[in-house]
C-alpha cells in the first residue's frame, strides 16, 4: 500500500494554551482512540510507547508502536512518528502526524491535523480502501473526542 495522506480541521473556542494542555494530555487521548491500548509516557512530549491493537478482514493486528515527538512548538504545533510492527502477521505500519493550532481573529482556535500513513505485508494485501476506510474512522474518533472535549464546531 502507497503512503496515504489525511487531513482533519475543526474550530474551537479555547485560546490555543487551553487546547495544547489537552492535546498534549496522553492518558486523556489514549482513551480516544478505541484501537490503542498500553499507552506509556517514556518521556513527556518526547518519546512514547503504545499498543495498537485492531481486526482487519481476516487479520487481528497487534502492533507494538514506538512513538517519538520530532518537533514542539508550544503552543503552536507538534510533530508525532510512530511506527510499529506486527510479527504475526509479517505487517508494518508507520505514521507521520502534525497537530497545528492557529488563533483566528474572532479569538477561537483552529486545530488541523495532517500527515501520512503507510502500513505494508499482509495487512496491507486486504486493499487500500479497506485501509483507508479504518483511517478514516479513527481520525473520525480521534477529532469527534476533541471537538466534546473542547467545546467546539
Amino acid at each position: 500500500m502507497p503512503t496515504t495522506s489525511f487531513a482533519r480541521e475543526f474550530t474551537v473556542p479555547a485560546d490555543p494554551p487551553a487546547c495544547w494542555r489537552v492535546l498534549t494530555d496522553v492518558a486523556r487521548l489514549a482513551g480516544w482512540v478505541g484501537i490503542l491500548d498500553d499507552v506509556k509516557e517514556l518521556s513527556p512530549l518526547e518519546s512514547y510507547q503504545a499498543v495498537l491493537m485492531d481486526r482487519l478482514g481476516p487479520f487481528r493486528l497487534r502492533a507494538d508502536l514506538d512513538v517519538a515527538v520530532s518537533e514542539v512548538e508550544e503552543p503552536r504545533r507538534i510533530r508525532v512518528r510512530a511506527a510499529g510492527e506486527d510479527r504475526q502477521v509479517s505487517s508494518r505500519l508507520g505514521i507521520d502526524a502534525t497537530l497545528q493550532l492557529v488563533t483566528g481573529d474572532d479569538g477561537a482556535t483552529t486545530v488541523s491535523v495532517t500527515g501520512t500513513y503507510e502500513v505494508v505485508g499482509k495487512v496491507a494485501t486486504l486493499g487500500s480502501g479497506m485501509i483507508r476506510q479504518k483511517a478514516a474512522k479513527i481520525l473520525d474518533e480521534f477529532t469527534g473526542h476533541a471537538v466534546a472535549e473542547l467545546g467546539g464546531r
